[in-house]
């Protein structure tokens, strides 16, 4: 979350207008995260999420995140709905951006996670597998593994101002990810040896998109880099964020284990999956890396939205380097 885009407040009362939520009361805006701009909205009639949506998430995605989160919810997952009007509309326009106003979810989102609050999400994101078995919609994953040679070579040699060899040290890793992931498909179209379980993931669930209350989940939230993708894939870039610390260290490693012990509770790995996390892990690494630095190097100097560090995900890529069996 972020804000790229003011909304004054006369604009956002006559927005709030056409919803049976009450008056507006204040709002606020979000500064984490990098990909909309969000404020919290307090009205007579409650809390809501205000989202506008900026360029990296496409308004023609938003039905298919819209249908994602109310089949979760329908399932008794802990997600965030967005709201209909009067005329039973949910999506908007607010001062030019697709916006939509979204159930607030009580809880916070943890910096320094115990194991039991990572063995409790781990068990969420398996739950949420589950109750994605049966959705059938899809969507590319458009930040996949595809992508990642072309966003390398959009930043560039640019990378080196944010650290000397950054360039050189993301292209040896993408190499290394991309001569070892799973491929999919064969080139006749056929389902390869390798092919692993696919399904609708969340692709992003970090602490600060989880919340708790005490060592209970109340909320997966952030739906906007949902796709479809392999499972275990979702389980990697969870374990990538949820097994360091923001600067890229390794935390206590009971956490790391405690959040694959609670996925397994609720979706249980293959032991084919097993196999191939170190390098999906390794590939988490590398996209979010290279996405970070993306936001780094192009991000608005007057947005009020907190950049986010590069080169702790290359750390991350250090250790599970250092750590081939971490996953066995």
């Amino acid at each position: 979350m972020a804000v790229y885009t003011h909304v004054p407040a006369e604009a956002l009362a006559a927005f709030l207008a056409r919803f049976d939520v009450g008056e507006l009361v204040s709002a606020k805006g979000i500064a984490e995260g990098v990909e909309n701009s969000n404020y919290l909205v307090d009205t007579t009639g409650g809390r809501f999420i205000l989202t506008l949506y900026e360029k990296r998430v496409a308004a023609a995605d938003l039905p298919f995140f819209r249908a994602l989160t109310d089949h979760l919810a329908a399932k008794g997952n802990p997600v965030p709905r967005m709201i209909a009007d009067r005329e039973g509309e949910w999506l908007h326009e607010l001062e030019g951006r697709p916006a939509c106003l979204i159930e607030f979810l009580p809880g916070v989102s943890v910096s320094h996670p115990t194991p039991a609050q990572a063995h409790a999400a781990g068990a969420a994101l398996g739950r949420m597998h589950a109750g994605l078995a049966d959705f059938t919609l899809e969507r590319p994953n458009s930040l996949g593994v595809d992508s990642w040679r072309e966003l390398l070579d959009r930043c560039g040699a640019d990378l080196d101002r944010i650290a000397p060899g950054l360039h050189f040290d993301l292209a040896v890793a993408l190499d290394g990810v991309l001569a070892g992931w799973p491929a999919d498909y064969t080139g006749a179209g056929f389902p390869d040896a390798t092919d692993l379980p696919r399904g609708a993931i969340h692709a992003d669930l970090f602490p600060d998109n989880v919340l708790m209350r005490g060592n209970a989940v109340s909320g997966l939230i952030d739906f906007y880099f949902a796709c479809t993708d392999t499972r275990a894939y979702d389980l990697a870039v969870m374990h990538s964020a949820w097994a360091f610390g923001s600067d890229g260290m390794p935390a206590e490693p009971a956490i790391g284990r405690a959040l694959l012990e609670g996925y397994q509770a609720a979706s249980r790995l293959s032991s084919r999956e097993r196999s191939f996390m170190p390098v999906l892990a390794k590939g988490a690494c590398v996209r979010f890396a290279l996405t970070r630095a993306w936001d780094w190097l192009n991000t608005p100097a007057d947005a009020l939205v907190t950049r986010k560090d590069p080169l702790a995900y290359m750390r991350r890529l250090a250790f599970y380097d250092a750590h081939p069996d971490l996953f066995a």
